[in-house]
């Protein structure tokens, strides 16, 4: 059985403008990106989930260039769009991914959406208890579980983040927490700052020559060897931008539409 992917992605960045554009190994971020979700063996379609903003009509192009599928919905409503796209394309399972984990492991993509097949759940992660590195982030559940959501939350946390609604309500969800056998958690190979593109660029210069679609085990590798890069990034904060999302949550008003796939 095979998983719909969605990224979401757009321009618009409080703290790195364009990211998903920047250039890493002479591609942008977000091509990396959808090329990566591509390789996994488990993924059927890539879709990306983006704005109805002329800011961003690149991604779109870029997105259609590689092969992927396209959603425009709500640029604060990412549940919305998520369940948008999911209706649009007929998406019975669906992998959240985002534009910004350049190095997203096509390996990992495989295993934790095999085991959510396996183990026939709602929802599975590797983001419940967290022991990858941040920027392996992967997230599988059910288009039931998306629309149940969809319809149910109301903070606005919930509503700019996805899942918070699936990982909050256990008992309305069967759910299930991927782990690592050892923790990476420390570990950061996301793009949210220009400290995180520094480091980015490296891996890249170093790794992407030998194999475009390195994986978790050769960037650790590089870093046993250098652990000085880990260093121009590893005091930034996990997870920031959800964090803020909390401290002003509020309740939001929800007008739910559907749409004719």
């Amino acid at each position: 059985m095979k998983a719909c992917a969605i990224i979401q992605s757009r321009m618009g960045s409080s703290r790195l403008p364009g990211k998903v554009l920047l250039p890493l190994a002479d591609k942008p971020v977000l091509e990396h990106v959808i090329r990566r979700v591509q390789q996994a063996k488990t993924i059927q379609d890539v879709i990306l989930a983006t704005t109805e903003k002329d800011e961003d009509t690149p991604l779109v192009e870029l997105a259609i260039r590689c092969g992927a599928k396209v959603y425009r919905g709500s640029e604060n409503d990412v549940l919305d769009r998520y369940y948008q796209a999911a209706q649009k394309f007929k998406a019975k399972t669906v992998v959240r991914i985002t534009a910004d984990c350049p190095v997203i492991d096509p390996k990992l993509i495989d295993q934790i959406v095999t085991q959510y097949f396996q183990v026939k759940v709602d929802y599975c992660s590797n983001t419940l208890v967290e022991t990858f590195p941040n920027g392996e982030d992967i997230e599988v559940f059910s288009s039931q579980a998306l629309e149940k959501a969809w319809k149910e939350a109301r903070l606005s946390s919930e509503r700019e983040h996805v899942t918070p609604y699936l990982k909050k309500n256990k008992e309305q969800f069967k759910v299930i927490s991927f782990e690592g056998k050892s923790n990476l958690s420390d570990k950061r190979w996301t793009l949210d700052e220009d400290k995180d593109y520094r480091f980015l660029q490296i891996l890249f210069d170093h790794l992407y020559v030998k194999n475009p679609y390195f994986g978790m085990d050769e960037i650790l590798k590089f870093l046993k060897d250098h652990p000085e890069a880990e260093q121009i990034n590893a005091q930034i904060i996990r997870d920031e931008g959800y964090l803020k999302s909390l401290k002003k949550d509020q309740e939001v008003s929800v007008r739910n539409k559907r749409i004719k796939a």
